[in-house]
């Protein structure tokens, strides 16, 4: 009979090694960007993975219906067959739930899919929705109003309507609120989040002091956003740190940008 000396010393460098590869996965996830919104993330290098690797909590595709697929692209014209939501997006991201236990980071938060379509909805949305259903597994759903979380939140943009949802028992989406849904009596499950486009609404493009004026109009959007539960981002708006810093300032939960890495080593900075 082998005895314990011997069998310590067979076991033993395999577990450290085990623990050496587990601490190495680990090391090698970002901690979860919450504030941060990949704006048009489809348009970078390497749609969502880009994303990823920085942290993001939530990442942008817009789609067009095309031949019965959903096809991520900015315009028309830039689409092709093989570019679908399911193979930039949700296949990846149900890989990758999988690998890391149920959630797109490990024990991280529920991550938001924003969609937008660019196509009518009332011919988009069936299409999609029953892409949505596919993914049930993956994806946070709704039944008479009450949430079951998971790992991800579609939340669907662009043109969209909340009559879209009639007649569902199961929703597998969420509503992108606009400025003119503030005062909403919608539960914030229906309408989660409130997208504005920045240069619609305020003067103040990032050079020199935000006005009084501004910072008194963004300060009450936030509020009545936040009393109804929801949160706040705005597009279309100054992509650099002093106009984070300032939307932090207020309180704004989603910061829109382009510019990944910079984002990222912004928060870095600041949590310093």
């Amino acid at each position: 009979m082998e005895n314990l000396a011997n069998v310590v010393k067979r076991i033993v460098p395999g577990c450290i090694a085990l623990l050496f590869s587990l601490s190495a996965t680990y090391a090698a996830e970002p901690a979860p960007l919450i504030h941060g919104h990949a704006h048009n993330d489809y348009m970078h290098t390497r749609p969502l993975l880009d994303a990823l690797d920085q942290g993001f909590c939530s990442v942008e595709a817009d789609i067009f219906l095309i031949d019965g697929k959903l096809l991520v692209a900015h315009t028309r014209s830039t689409t092709s067959p093989e570019r679908t939501l399911q193979a930039l997006y949700l296949d990846p991201l149900r890989e990758r739930i999988k690998k890391n236990g149920g959630r797109v980071y490990p024990n991280g938060p529920e991550v938001a899919l924003l969609i937008d379509l660019k196509t009518d909805w009332k011919t988009i949305y069936p299409v999609l929705r029953g892409v949505l259903k596919d993914y049930a597994d993956i994806f946070s759903t709704f039944h008479g109003g009450k949430k079951e979380t998971n790992a991800l939140t579609a939340i669907v943009t662009g043109n969209r309507a909340l009559e879209m949802f009639n007649g569902e028992s199961v929703r597998y989406a969420t509503y992108d609120g606009q400025l003119t849904d503030l005062d909403s009596n919608e539960s914030p499950n229906l309408i989660p989040w409130i997208s504005g486009e920045w240069g619609a609404t305020f003067r103040w493009t990032g050079n020199g002091e935000m006005t009084a004026e501004d910072k008194g109009r963004l300060k009450d959007i936030v509020e009545k956003a936040h009393r109804k539960g929801r949160q706040v981002r705005f597009w279309g708006a100054p992509d650099k740190p002093v106009f984070w810093s300032e939307m932090l300032a207020a309180g704004v939960d989603l910061i829109n940008t382009d510019d990944l890495p910079g984002l990222r080593n912004f928060f870095e900075e600041r949590n310093k």
